[in-house]
């Protein structure tokens, strides 16, 4: 069981480490099924998985999905063995502890930083995901496709360094729900928004600058005049000019 998104990147990390079967979580399933795109991935090589229905439980906290989960969506694998969406997650490990073991299957694909602006006193990164932040990033704007919540509800994991500024995928989290890394960054007095994950595909950088959509912002940001429903571009170029100063 991971709480990490059930996306196609997620999907090939289960496959290289042999797992027997694996419940992610849905991040809100989210625009072109991104949340969710893995499980066909882990059926082509079948493999049996689901995904926790996001308003059951929280993404990023596995004790969370254990004591409250409940399954949202299952591959055809799991469906065989018994998973069906609705039950809960403790029943799904039993169900899916029956699966046959699988020999590993390496990962074709992997995670990427790509630059967005390079060029200028504030370069801007797009990450596939948070864990990829360099220390050199903190004098970046870091436009991640992570969800926006505390791995286990640790503090200390809201992002390795100080950027800039942040951007997050909001998982299907509402705004009025846990504030999550943005809350934290916020504290640090580091501008972060959310975008909503109906608008920019989670596990993907460049979807959250090209096409997210905020739809939270923490105080830093919003003193600098971000609110939800901009595009998240304009957003990174508020934060570019507070910091430069223009």
């Amino acid at each position: 069981m991971a709480a990490s998104h059930g996306g196609r990147y997620s999907a090939h990390v289960a496959l290289a480490a042999g797992v027997r079967a694996v419940i992610l979580h849905d991040a809100g399933i989210g625009v072109d099924g991104a949340g969710i795109a893995g499980l066909d991935v882990l059926q082509a090589h079948r493999v049996p998985a689901a995904a926790v229905d996001s308003r059951s439980a929280l993404i990023g906290d596995v004790d969370d999905m254990r004591r409250r989960g409940r399954i949202g969506e299952v591959n055809d694998s799991a469906l065989t063995l018994g998973c069906v969406a609705g039950m809960t997650v403790r029943e799904a490990v039993d169900v899916l502890s029956y699966a046959d073991l699988v020999e590993p299957v390496p990962s074709p694909v992997g995670e990427t930083r790509t630059a967005i602006i390079e060029s200028g006193s504030v370069p801007v990164w797009a990450l596939d995901s948070a864990s990829l932040v360099r220390p050199t990033d903190s004098v970046s704007v870091v436009v991640t496709g992570s969800h926006a919540q505390l791995l286990g509800g640790d503090p200390g994991t809201a992002l390795k360094v100080n950027p800039v500024g942040a951007l997050f995928n909001d998982a299907g989290v509402p705004a009025d729900g846990p504030a999550g890394r943005i809350g934290v960054l916020g504290l640090r007095g580091i501008p972060a928004a959310t975008v909503d994950a109906m608008t920019a595909r989670i596990g993907d950088g460049r979807s959250t600058y090209f096409d997210g959509v905020i739809s939270r912002v923490n105080e830093p940001a919003l003193a600098l005049g971000a609110r939800s429903g901009m595009r998240a571009r304009d957003v990174v170029k508020l934060i570019i000019e507070r910091a430069t100063g223009d």
